[in-house]
């Protein structure tokens, strides 16, 4: 195989079942007829995975490294590859079989498009998404090739968590364009082995940090180092690794300052930043909010980027009352002085409005059907999903039954909701 079209990359360790699984299901996917290569990176296994891959599927190229990288070894496969479009998968996804040809269709009609994401469904039937709009889920991404060349490709030195957000950050950067597909799908099947909750934790908050360093001007850094940190610090209370997220804020705040000299040259401009962040979109909501006599709001969601929302409010006369999170709501906690409540403590403020302060689309768009049901105060989404058709074979058998029953205001069916990658 000389000049495939597209190079699949897939990164694991010691999953041996769990890979075999996913290559069995990408043995038949090829890109209409074009030649498609596919390269496993190895992470240093120790239960035969390599061999067994060699052994059952020949023509995967098998790179087997002496030392685990994470999911971030994915680098490695994309020195070793050769299409001129790359899709990393996590070795436990896998997309369905029309996806790869459609993606190859979005990258041809749209020259300035870097990255198409893919629409992931996990096996309950939710669905999950980045936390920010213009940012990719990593275990279903494909990318231009030289896009992602051109801007230094994956860091392996972030092992894993926010390597999503340190690519986006890069291609936005640059000029390119991120877009996430709804006729694009992968199936994640999330195993409990996959997930070390205090590795997880460790990981994000220290790599969540650096990149506010990286890439963020002084006046954005600020706000989100402030942010990320009382974030992930709430999050490691309620999962009980405050250990890990000790650690990981003190490697941060160790690796900060080379970071950001070594980034110096990278600042995200103002129209990334913007791409990005929407401080400017927000702001223009919240007045038109102001025009239309909305006075006091609720927030809904303490979103990863919540901070527009609750910067731009009093600026054009809005006054936040508090924040509805049922996740991160405890008895005094506040953020930036606004009080947590939940659900059950909005009526009692009597306010003219919620707004959903979260940019992860298709969460949004779950507390919105949530809220509809249990308040009576209009709701404004300004971040909302795309529509999808969902293939037959990723949807749950939960979600199809729902769906054929008759709905009615107090019955409706229960729609997929969705698992942030924080």
């Amino acid at each position: 195989m000389l000049h495939p079209r597209v190079s699949i990359v897939i990164a694991t360790h010691n999953r041996h079942d769990v890979v075999m699984d996913t290559l069995s299901r990408l043995e038949n996917i090829a890109p209409g007829g074009n030649q498609c290569e596919i390269i496993v990176v190895d992470n240093a296994s120790t239960d035969g995975t390599a061999t067994t891959i060699r052994d059952r599927f020949p023509f995967v190229s098998v790179i087997a490294r002496a030392h685990n990288r994470g999911s971030c070894a994915k680098s490695f496969g994309v020195a070793r590859s050769s299409g001129e479009f790359l899709v990393f998968l996590d070795d436990d996804s896998y997309p369905d079989a029309a996806s790869i040809d459609r993606m190859i269709r979005h990258f041809e009609a749209d020259a300035s498009l870097g990255a198409a994401g893919f629409t992931v469904h996990l096996p309950d039937g939710r669905r999950e998404c980045a936390a920010l709009p213009h940012v990719f889920v990593g275990c279903g991404v494909g990318f231009r090739a030289n896009a992602l060349r051109g801007v230094g490709g994956l860091d392996a030195g972030l092992f894993m968590q926010a390597e999503e957000y340190d690519l986006a950050f890069r291609l936005v950067g640059a000029g390119w364009r991120i877009r996430t597909f709804g006729d694009l799908h992968v199936a994640h099947q999330k195993t409990a082995h996959a997930r070390i909750s205090a590795r997880t934790m460790y990981y994000d908050t220290r790599n969540n940090l650096m990149l506010a360093d990286r890439y963020l001007p002084a006046p954005h850094r600020r706000v989100y180092v402030q942010d990320w940190r009382r974030r992930y610090g709430w999050l490691a209370e309620t999962n009980g690794h405050r250990r890990a997220y000790w650690r990981g804020r003190l490697a941060a705040t160790v690796r900060c300052p080379s970071e950001r000299i070594r980034f110096a040259g990278q600042r995200l401009p103002p129209d990334a930043l913007e791409t990005l962040f929407r401080w400017r979109d927000v702001e223009n909501r919240m007045a038109q909010l102001f025009d239309d006599g909305v006075r006091r709001i609720v927030l809904a969601d303490l979103g990863k980027n919540i901070y527009p929302f609750h910067h731009a409010a009093p600026k054009t006369g809005v006054s936040v009352l508090a924040i509805t999170d049922d996740r991160f709501h405890r008895p005094g906690r506040r953020y930036r002085g606004t009080p947590l409540i939940s659900t059950t403590g909005i009526a009692s403020l009597r306010p003219d409005a919620i707004v959903i302060s979260n940019m992860a689309p298709v969460h949004a768009a779950a507390t919105r059907r949530r809220l509809a049901v249990e308040v009576d105060h209009p709701i404004h989404l300004w971040f909302d999903e795309s529509p999808i058709t969902i293939p037959p074979q990723f949807e749950s058998t939960a979600v199809r039954q729902a769906a054929d029953r008759p709905t009615s205001v107090i019955d409706r069916p229960p729609r997929p909701q969705v698992a942030i990658a924080d």
